[in-house]
C-alpha cells in the first residue's frame, strides 16, 4: 500500500507542556503491511527516521516522476532512494516502510511554518519540540495507520537519535533498532557550532523575531544560508574536503558578491563555491524557523535523561541494537557509537557495532549506500546474527581500537 498523506492526529501535548489542537504529520508508506502472526515478534513494518532537514520522502516513487531522484532538491527528494525501495537493502517488496516528517519541520507536518489557530503561520509561537515529541508523534501515526509492533526502526544522524529514543521510550514495540551515524547526545564542539548556526539566523534582520511570513516580508535567507554553510562543513571530513576542493580556484565561470572591496583581489575557491551553491539551494526549500527548532531538538537530546546512565536507559529494551559508524565522521564519532554499544552490552541488549572505513565524513551514511545497505539489510532481517552485521569494535585485533569494515567484504 504505497501511500502519501497528512494524518490529522488530534490534540497533542509536547514535552514542554504546551498543546496544539490538531497535530498534523506528513508521511509516506511503501510496500504492503503484514502484521505479526500471533507471537511477540513484529510483522514486516520498518520505520525510517529522517535526518535534520530530511523529509518523509525516503524512497523513489515512479508515479511522481522521481525514479531518478531528481524531482526535488536536497533531502526533499528521495533522500535514501539507494537504500530503501524495491530490491534495495530495505526492500519494499517484503517490508512495509513508513517515514514521517517530524513535528517542527516544514514538509507538511505541524511546525513554525504551518497554519496556526488564527489562520496565520505559527512562527515562534509554535511549541518547543524535542526528539521525544518526534517519537511520540510517530507512535501516534503508526496507531492511526493500524501498525503495532515494528520489525525495525532505522535512522541516520539525528534520525539515529530518534531511532534510539524508540528503544528507550517504547522498548516493547520494536525488535531491531539501527542507530546510523549517531550518538546518545552531542558533544560540546557540535553544540558550539550549532549555537553559531542559530545565531546566524536570529541576527539576520529579516528574521524579525521569527515573524517573516507573508508576501511582503523578506525572509532571513542570508542567516539560513550561513547556518547551512556551517552544517556542510560539519558533515564533511578534513580528508574529503581536501580531496574534493583542496585550495583550487573555482575558475572564471564562477562569480560571487564580495562585501569587502579588497576581497575581489583574492581567488574564489572551489570550497567557497560549493558552500555558496548548497546554501542557495537550501534556502529555496527550507524554513529558517524550522531549522532553529530542529537543531534545538537535536542539541537537547540525551538518551540517559531521567536515568543514571545509557545502560539504565536501555534496560527495558528487549530487542536488538545495531550501531553503524564511519571512521571519517567527526560529527558523530566511532568512539561515541562504541560508547553506546558498550552501554547496550552492560544492559544485556544484543548489539553489534559495525564500523565502516570511510573518508566521506558524516555524509557517508547518505552517499555510500553500498556500505550502509548490506549490514542494514541483514540486521532488519536477522538482527545481530545477520551475515553482514559484524561487531567490528569488539572483535578488533589486539592493539587496534576498532576494525573498520571495507566495502569489498560485501561485494557489489
Amino acid at each position: 500500500m504505497n501511500e502519501r498523506g497528512v494524518a490529522d492526529l488530534g490534540e497533542f501535548t509536547f514535552e514542554c507542556g504546551e498543546s496544539i489542537g490538531n497535530l498534523q504529520i506528513a508521511y509516506e508508506t511503501y510496500g504492503e503491511y503484514e502484521p505479526a502472526d500471533g507471537d511477540r515478534h513484529a510483522g514486516n513494518a520498518v520505520l525510517v527516521c529522517h535526518a535534520l532537514t530530511g523529509s518523509q520522502h525516503v524512497a523513489r516513487r515512479p508515479e511522481r516522476g522521481d525514479e531518478d531522484g531528481t524531482d526535488t532538491a536536497g533531502q526533499a527528494r528521495a533522500w535514501w532512494g539507494d537504500v530503501v525501495g524495491p530490491g534495495k537493502a530495505i526492500d519494499t517488496t517484503g517490508q512495509f516502510v513508513v517515514c514521517a516528517n517530524v513535528p517542527g519541520s516544514c514538509y507538511g507536518s505541524s511546525g513554525p511554518a504551518s497554519e496556526g489557530p488564527d489562520g496565520e503561520p505559527w512562527g515562534t509561537d509554535f511549541p518547543p519540540v524535542t526528539v521525544a515529541d518526534w517519537t511520540r508523534a510517530q507512535r501516534r501515526l503508526l496507531d492511526h495507520l493500524g501498525v503495532g509492533r515494528l520489525r525495525a526502526v532505522v535512522g541516520g544522524s539525528v534520525g539515529g537519535m530518534n531511532a534510539l529514543d524508540w528503544a528507550v521510550r517504547y522498548p516493547d514495540d520494536v525488535d531491531h533498532v539501527a542507530v546510523v551515524a549517531a550518538a546518545p547526545r552531542l558533544d560540546a564542539q557540535c553544540l558550539g557550532l550549532d549555537t553559531v548556526a542559530r545565531r546566524a539566523i536570529t541576527t539576520d534582520p529579516n528574521w524579525n523575531g521569527g515573524d517573516y511570513y507573508g508576501d511582503d516580508q523578506p525572509e532571513p535567507d542570508d542567516g539560513l544560508a550561513q547556518a547551512r554553510r556551517i552544517g556542510h562543513i560539519m558533515y564533511l571530513s578534513k580528508d574529503s574536503m581536501d580531496g574534493k576542493f583542496g585550495r583550487r580556484s573555482a575558475g572564471r565561470g564562477h562569480s560571487r558578491e564580495v562585501p569587502d572591496p579588497a576581497g575581489s583581489f583574492f581567488p574564489y575557491r572551489d570550497v567557497e563555491s560549493y558552500l555558496d551553491y548548497n546554501a542557495e539551494r537550501f534556502v529555496e526549500r527550507f524554513d529558517a524557523n524550522a531549522y532553529l527548532y530542529l537543531v534545538r531538538a537535536m542539541d537537547e537530546y540525551d538518551a540517559a535523561a531521567g536515568y543514571e546512565s545509557d545502560a539504565a536507559a536501555l534496560g527495558a529494551f528487549d530487542g536488538e541494537l545495531l550501531c553503524l559508524s564511519f571512521t571519517g565522521d567527526w560529527h558523530f564519532t566511532v568512539a561515541q557509537s562504541e560508547g553506546l554499544a558498550e552501554a547496550a552490552r552492560e544492559a544485556d541488549v544484543p548489539v553489534a557495532h559495525h564500523v565502516v572505513d570511510s573518508d566521506h565524513g558524516h555524509d557517508a551514511f547518505l552517499v555510500e549506500p553500498e556500505r550502509v545497505g548490506p549490514p542494514l539489510s541483514d540486521f532488519v532481517a536477522d538482527g545481530v546474527a545477520g551475515q553482514a552485521v559484524t561487531d567490528t569494535a569488539e572483535s578488533a585485533d589486539d592493539g587496534d581500537e576498532f576494525a573498520p569494515v571495507h566495502t569489498s567484504l560485501f561485494g557489489d
